[in-house]
């Protein structure tokens, strides 16, 4: 960063109060508020006329970002320390185009995806992007596949907390913990998935927990709303109802991704099977069949039948090869909520 601010300073006419902010940022590490003065320096010399000026400054500011990024990337992709039980890292490449969506969830997670990749441009009016997201959903429904959708459309790491490591036997080290991860948050821009949630996140008056547990969650509430930097932190519920009713307030945006409906179905199914030949497929019988399951369950439903029909020696997908999948998959669940 303090080679931009030594370019930025010899290219432009900053007004006091920038300089004063410039300064500041850079001797407290702030990249964040830094870069985001920059870009105010950049659109006041494009106001003046100064177009080349402008496009100069915003170059070296894009350039400064990737090198800190792919400097924080290499320094963090082996956590040092405590670190390493508490956080998994994935580089995802998957886009928004590989989920099946609604249209309300498809042009919600576009407006996020537009805020993160404008955020210097946010900043420098004064204003904050959405970057505290709560995804509600039942099991297999997408939630895991949103927040990766996240990181490989904005070419982010994405880490994943690792309950396991997170809640022990002694209730005090969790609050440790949770401080722990929040700083790695400010420090290093990436996707931080909260999966499980309510385990860490239940209603504080649930009459079976103890005073530390009720602790844990006050100490959620506080390093949630005072989260700084520019991380997108990503929480997953199978029950929005068992979190607790605060928590709400702390988030930009609750993202409800529900059970498929017929049309969807439909929809995952063709995306499922497009590499085998489905000439005839009855996919209103088969959607109608599917009822209720989530896309994960679907796609396996699907993925078995590719491998059946594989070893039948056959060269394309029909209904009944699917509907008894199906039916193999339903009593597969049966089976197992019931031991």
């Amino acid at each position: 960063m303090h080679i931009l601010c030594h370019d930025v300073f010899l290219f432009t006419m900053a007004n006091a109060a920038q300089i004063k902010s410039l300064l500041e940022s850079h001797t407290s590490r702030d990249d964040a508020r830094f870069y985001a003065t920059a870009m105010q320096v950049a659109a006041a010399e494009a106001r003046k006329g100064n177009q080349n000026l402008a496009a100069d400054i915003r170059k070296l500011i894009d350039r400064a970002r990737g090198k800190e990024q792919a400097s924080e990337l290499v320094q963090i992709s082996s956590p040092p320390g405590e670190l390493q039980d508490l956080l998994s890292m994935t580089m995802p490449k998957s886009r928004l185009s590989d989920m099946v969506l609604t249209e309300t969830l498809s042009i919600r997670l576009q407006r996020i995806l537009k805020e993160q990749r404008q955020i210097e441009k946010i900043r420098s009016h004064g204003l904050n992007p959405r970057r505290k997201l709560l995804l509600s959903g039942p099991p297999g429904c997408g939630k895991t596949m949103t927040a990766s959708v996240l990181a490989g459309e904005l070419g982010l790491p994405l880490f994943t907390v690792r309950l396991d490591g997170l809640i022990t036997k002694f209730l005090g080290e969790t609050a440790t913990k949770l401080r722990l991860i929040f700083e790695t948050v400010a420090k290093h821009r990436a996707v931080y998935l909260f999966d499980e949630f309510d385990s860490i996140g239940s209603q504080r008056g649930m009459t079976h927990e103890v005073g530390e547990m009720r602790r844990i969650v006050n100490s959620l509430l506080m390093l949630i709303e005072n989260s700084a930097g520019s991380s997108l932190i990503v929480a997953a519920t199978n029950d929005a109802t068992a979190l607790d009713s605060a928590l709400f307030r702390r988030f930009d945006a609750l993202l409800e991704l529900p059970t498929p409906n017929e049309s969807l179905i439909i929809e995952t199914l063709k995306v499922r099977l497009t590499s085998v030949k489905t000439p005839r497929l009855a996919f209103k019988k088969i959607a109608q069949a599917a009822s209720g399951m989530s896309y994960a369950e679907i796609c396996r439903v699907c993925d078995e039948a590719i491998k059946d029909m594989l070893l039948d020696n056959k060269d394309s997908m029909n209904t009944n090869r699917l509907l008894h999948s199906l039916e193999e998959r339903r009593t597969f669940i049966s089976e197992s909520s019931q031991k």
